[in-house]
């Protein structure tokens, strides 16, 4: 278990949505330090907050974080990005490119900061996956959540005698500004927040912090046609 009172927080896209209620419930939590990254990062006037540039798929970016947040003892990997609805017709670069951000960035930064959190005594890692972890929608995104849950199940054995423990967040979608089109119910930012918090004191595993995360992995073990009805005959 990790106590995140006293504790120095990395929150990467902690500008707007999720990242952002996840800096603001840290903040009522009783932690020393809170490092907010963005591309763009806003000034704060809490003398807690340190906002701070990062582009996730720039290893010089990365690098120049962690000479700037040396302190740090938990890192939540929450940035990521979309990605069309469609294989076929998305250009190949595209593709790649939401892998290097949603699956590569957290694993380069996770790498850069594993010594770091070791040599401040050990601490805590949270990788933000999704409901879509499990699904197959919105394209190469889901492939990516998939590749980034197994990423987060291997490093939590990697890292089990090393001091640092290991959480991964599913949810469903969220009110945000990814999220502007979508019609179907959103959870609010700051219940997905609390969710993965409470998670890392708790020393959790895994996350599932709503109904549709809960119901998605739960359809895994029965039939294909249960998560995509559409193959039914």
């Amino acid at each position: 278990m990790t106590t995140l009172e006293g504790a120095v927080v990395l929150v990467t896209g902690g500008n707007r949505g999720i990242g952002k209620a996840i800096v603001d419930d840290l903040l009522t939590r009783g932690v020393s330090k809170v490092y907010a990254t963005a591309r763009n990062p806003l000034p704060s006037t809490d003398p807690r907050l340190v906002t701070l540039p990062l582009e996730v798929t720039d290893q010089a970016s990365i690098d120049a974080l962690v000479t700037a947040a040396p302190d740090v003892t938990v890192l939540i990997n929450n940035a990521g990005g979309s990605s069309p609805d469609t294989y076929l017709d998305t250009p190949i670069e595209d593709i790649r490119n939401v892998f290097e951000t949603n699956f590569f960035g957290p694993l380069n930064l996770t790498r850069a900061f594993v010594p770091v959190i070791e040599g401040n005594g050990g601490g805590h890692i949270l990788n933000a996956h999704s409901a879509l972890s499990w699904v197959a929608l919105h394209g190469a995104y889901s492939a990516t959540k998939a590749a980034l849950w197994l990423q987060t199940n291997a490093l939590r054995i990697e890292l089990l005698d090393r001091g640092i423990g290991v959480t991964g967040l599913h949810m469903g979608y969220v009110d945000t500004d990814m999220t502007a089109g979508v019609t179907q119910p959103k959870s609010k930012p700051a219940d997905i927040a609390k969710e993965a918090l409470d998670g890392i004191e708790k020393g959790a595993y895994e996350v599932l912090a709503d109904e549709t995360s809960r119901q998605a992995k739960a359809a895994l073990s029965g039939d294909i046609t249960n998560l995509y009805p559409q193959l039914q005959a």
